[in-house]
């Protein structure tokens, strides 16, 4: 049972481990370099700045960006905002 539950965990953390090596990074227009722009996406409905940056990764992650640029972000109660990505 506790050889069962060891082989679990390790299975669950090396997933765990796939996918933040595999996540896009929020970069600056300088720090691009060799990637290309391939691009864009927007997110809407964020609470916060943190949460936009949040949705604006996930959504360059499903496009399998390397990087992502934030480009504009605006609004209120409800923040909204577009970035390019790069590949």
């Amino acid at each position: 049972m506790k050889k069962t539950l060891i082989a679990i965990a390790i299975g669950v953390l090396a997933t765990l481990s796939f996918s933040v090596a595999g996540a896009p990074q929020q970069m600056t227009n300088g720090e691009t370099g060799q990637l290309r722009p391939a691009g864009t996406v927007s997110a809407t409905g964020a609470d916060n700045l943190d949460d936009l940056q949040a949705k604006l990764a996930e959504k360059a992650r499903e496009q399998g960006a390397k990087g992502y640029v934030v480009e504009s972000a605006s609004g209120e109660n409800k923040m909204f905002g577009t970035a390019t990505i790069y590949k």
